[in-house]
């Protein structure tokens, strides 16, 4: 499975953005789509999660302003965001994980929330 990320970019806090996360390969076999952040000098964390049957999870710090959605159709994830903090700022990762136990990450897209 490879996995395209992106939509990220400088933003004004309260600003919003939308990111992407395009699967392309062994789509079939997928689950469970996620977004995942790192921020500078901090260790990644989960952010959203969302099964193939559409039940999603969130972090603490980002319920009630981000919506993590998927189009089995398009093989796609994508994370709105909200309502966004400088303290959001960070590299944003998508990962995916099969039926069969493996787990797939894209590359980052960077997310800046700075005025």
């Amino acid at each position: 499975v490879q996995l395209q990320a992106s939509g990220g970019g400088l933003v004004q806090p309260g600003g919003s953005l939308r990111l992407s996360c395009a699967a392309s390969g062994s789509t079939s076999s997928i689950n469970v789509m996620g977004w995942y952040r790192q921020a500078p000098g901090k260790q990644r964390e989960l952010v959203a999660t969302i099964t193939l049957g559409g039940s999603t999870k969130y972090a603490d710090s980002v319920k009630g302003r981000f919506t993590i959605s998927r189009d089995n159709a398009k093989n796609t994830a994508y994370l709105e965001m909200s309502s966004l903090k400088p303290e959001d700022t960070a590299v944003y990762y998508c990962k995916v994980a099969s039926w069969y136990g493996y787990e797939y990450w894209g590359q980052g897209t960077q997310v800046t929330v700075s005025s």
